[in-house]
């Protein structure tokens, strides 16, 4: 009977010591995802901004530009892949992995080989312990990206999006799966087309009485689309990341709230299980005494 009460003292002192880890954890992430909030709301605005002006001049252009121009026969599909560098998340990194799968498998149903880019230890690991190929990774930033990160990102996308098909990779196709950060209770894996660039402005048609804008081009639309579209899958590929964070933060501080909660409600179990092994201990205990001198009295 000692030995199971030690046992339930002992578990009730390994929760504790977990609960202050993950009560850690929560304050934390609870601290941090307030600033990843303050990011996406501010770089929201430029992303959508931008890809507005660069849709409109693709809209109201003649130019066959490569940026926007759909290819007939796109042999490689690029895929970035957003995720956490650390667990202890809940489901946010294998939400984006299982929604990378629906896409990788679309593509393949329409005969295009996707060509992986990573960003993220958790996409990493979950890759290349299946053996699987990918171009380039990124990690160490998954919590607080900078503008820098998203260039170099970007960069490597455009380079390898501007390489011919008969002389490289040949990249004509860019997706990314990422986390769309909505709420603190609300987050939702997502997939974009990032080039060429969809058009979305400029498609409905005018209201009545309504006139149509007319656009000139200085420079030329070709030149300033040249300019524009690094800024554009800069400005896109850093708001992913800013909505990935924020939604790891949250993902993280519900996660350790959760386990906090649970761990509550183990010390209360074993506290209870622990009293009554002592009760019981105890009552065993009585009724030795009581019965030994139950004897001593009858054998005088």
């Amino acid at each position: 009977m000692g030995a199971q009460i030690r046992e339930y003292r002992q578990r009730i002192r390994s929760v504790k010591a977990t609960s202050k880890i993950t009560r850690a954890m929560e304050l934390m992430a609870a601290s941090r995802v307030v600033k990843a909030q303050q990011a996406v709301r501010a770089s929201t605005p430029y992303a959508n901004a931008i890809t507005r002006a660069v849709s409109a001049l693709t809209y109201h252009s003649d130019v066959e530009h490569h940026f926007t121009h759909e290819h007939e026969d796109v042999q490689r599909a690029g895929v970035l892949v957003i995720t956490s560098d650390r667990g202890l998340a809940g489901a946010y990194s294998s939400a984006i992995l299982k929604e990378t799968e629906r896409l990788i498998g679309e593509l393949l149903e329409d005969g295009k080989t996707p060509v992986l880019y990573l960003v993220g230890r958790k996409a990493i690991s979950y890759f290349s312990f299946r053996h699987r190929e990918y171009v380039a990774s990124w990690e160490g930033f998954s919590e607080k990206p900078s503008f820098a990160n998203a260039k170099e990102i970007g960069d490597r996308l455009l380079e390898d999006f501007e390489t011919e098909q008969d002389s490289g990779p040949g990249i004509h196709e860019f997706h990314i799966v990422f986390t769309r950060f909505k709420s603190m209770v609300t987050q939702v894996p997502e997939i974009i087309r990032m080039l060429p660039i969809e058009v979305v402005e400029g498609v409905s048609q005018p209201a009545e009485g309504e006139m149509l804008a007319f656009y000139d081009f200085e420079p030329s639309a070709e030149e300033a689309l040249d300019l524009l579209m690094p800024k554009y899958v800069r400005a896109r590929i850093f708001n992913c990341l800013l909505q990935a964070a924020a939604s790891e933060l949250a993902s993280r501080q519900r996660a350790m709230k959760s386990a906090t909660d649970n761990a509550e409600e183990l010390v209360k179990k074993f506290t209870r299980l622990a009293n009554q092994a002592r009760q019981a201990e105890i009552t065993q205990e009585i009724t030795e005494i009581v019965g030994g001198a139950n004897a001593l009295a009858e054998a005088k």
